[in-house]
């Protein structure tokens, strides 16, 4: 019998616009005004807000840094403000974790990519003539960025935390340089690139906390922005040799690594703890699979209902209906997509929907610097969710509760996930699967809503629940989220 596996749709977007960037919104519907959890990692002892604005402060007078070949226009002035932060807060915190002292970047450098060749300017020995980038020149240590395409494109998709972002990304990679976090040239991109998203997740928390000198950043729509520019900029192509980002997983992972754990943790990324984190999940296209989609329709979700009821086992099994949503069911709003009916013990599940989540038959250019990420298991993983509640149910646990069954469900819908990587999952997920969930989570979070469809507004605590899950396990879950 051939053996299913979950597909990815690759897209080059970033290369049919021209990109190369080397560090580098998210909607969130949200149906549930979550209490904040006392030990919600993203609420920093209760300094970081959930409600505050997000983004530049209002009445702050400006850097007085200037960039080389600037046009002191707004967003080199972002770029700017940004980067005296980032400086200010390394200046401080710098020694605490690392040797030696801070030194700043050298200079910084700003250019068009759009001005004509013979306005183009020198960055790291190569001209910027429509380049569409930001980077640290390890050569003589200076940041530079396009300030005509890439940051306007970010501060329109994501606003402008999202510029921040990517410089304190920039300037990670200059932290490790310095920091002697590097092996020369036998490091590993991967482990340069997961460094500086950790780092860029520390400076994140020193902004939420309320420390940042020109910024304000929230933990609902003010994260998620962030969240979503980080996973614009992820690996598409995880056989591509010059794929060195990490997938949108790995990025997401490596910025909370930060956020929640500090420095110290971002030291300790190498190609050890990377390879941990990887054991067991997919990270490469198997031969005749890199485009492959596995279909959404009763035979392919009978065949995954089938998977899950012996990946994680109930005494009492659900009830499937692929003919539509479950409806009439007492005490419960009905969800989108895939539905759980606990009275009745049945999952109902709206095959055209789930296949339009998915992106059959609509699948084609991809949009520039985009965080959405269609496929299969962006619908899938609904399915699997529904299937969670099930799991739940038959443990006696409360179905109810965002910040609770919401984000308990999540959880275990990443150890389901883990599970259907196994060897002999029919069918098994493969590479750029997990990015189709991350993608949705942040979306809308139909993966981490309740039985009445209740979902955090914090898609960063939508995508840490099911992080655990994938790297810890059932009992994390079930731990975690009482």
């Amino acid at each position: 019998m051939r053996r299913h596996r979950f597909g990815m749709a690759v897209a080059a977007a970033l290369a049919s616009a021209g990109m190369l960037v080397s560090g580098c919104t998210a909607t969130t519907v949200a149906s549930d005004q979550a209490v904040p959890v006392l030990d919600d990692p993203w609420e920093v002892a209760g300094a970081a807000s959930s409600t505050s604005p997000s983004g530049p402060r209002p009445g702050v007078p400006d850097s007085d840094k200037r960039a080389e070949n600037g046009d002191n226009g707004p967003i080199d002035k972002l770029a700017l403000n940004a980067i005296a932060d980032i400086e200010e807060y390394w200046q401080t915190e710098y020694s605490k974790t690392f040797r030696g002292n801070f030194k700043p970047a050298s200079k910084y450098i700003s250019w068009s990519a759009t001005a004509p060749e013979s306005e183009s300017v020198k960055f790291c020995l190569s001209s910027t003539y429509q380049l569409v980038n930001a980077a640290y020149c390890p050569l003589n240590h200076t940041i530079g960025w396009d300030r005509s395409v890439l940051l306007p494109l970010l501060v329109d998709k994501y606003k402008e935390m999202s510029v921040v972002m990517v410089l304190a990304h920039e300037y990670g990679h200059a932290i490790q340089s310095q920091a002697d976090l590097l092996r020369g040239f036998t490091t590993d991109a991967l482990v340069k690139e997961q460094q500086a998203d950790c780092l860029a997740g520390v400076f994140l928390r020193h902004v939420a906390e309320g420390n940042s000198k020109h910024f304000t950043l929230n933990t609902t729509d003010g994260l998620n922005g962030v969240l979503g520019a980080t996973v614009a900029v992820r690996d598409r192509d995880p056989n591509d040799p010059d794929a060195v980002h990490g997938s949108a997983f790995e990025r997401v992972t490596a910025v909370q690594m930060g956020y929640t754990q500090g420095a110290k943790s971002c030291k300790d990324i190498d190609e050890d703890e990377i390879a941990q984190r990887r054991a067991g999940l997919p990270v490469t296209f198997e031969d005749g699979e890199r485009d492959e989609q596995l279909p959404v329709n009763k035979e392919n979700l009978s065949s995954l209902a089938d998977q899950l009821a012996k990946s994680m086992p109930v005494g009492n099994a659900p009830k499937f209906d692929y003919t539509g949503l479950t409806r009439n069911c007492a005490s419960t709003t009905t969800t989108e997509l895939v539905s759980y009916c606990p009275g009745s013990n049945t999952i109902g599940t709206d095959l055209p929907a789930m296949a339009e989540r998915a992106g059959e038959g609509t699948r084609g250019k991809e949009e520039p610097l985009s965080a959405v990420v269609t496929g299969d298991y962006n619908a899938a993983v609904v399915f699997v969710s529904r299937y969670a509640l099930a799991v739940q149910q038959d443990r006696k646990l409360s179905l109810t509760g965002a910040e609770t069954a919401g984000l308990r469900t999540a959880c275990l819908s990443g150890v389901l996930t883990t599970k259907l990587s196994e060897p002999g999952s029919d069918p098994r997920l493969s590479a750029g699967d997990l990015d189709e969930a991350v993608s949705g989570l942040l979306a809308d979070g139909l993966a981490a809503a309740d039985v009445n469809g209740k979902v955090v507004p914090s898609g960063y605590q939508r995508l840490e629940a099911f992080r655990t899950g994938v790297l810890e396990g059932e009992q994390a879950c079930l731990k975690q989220f009482k």
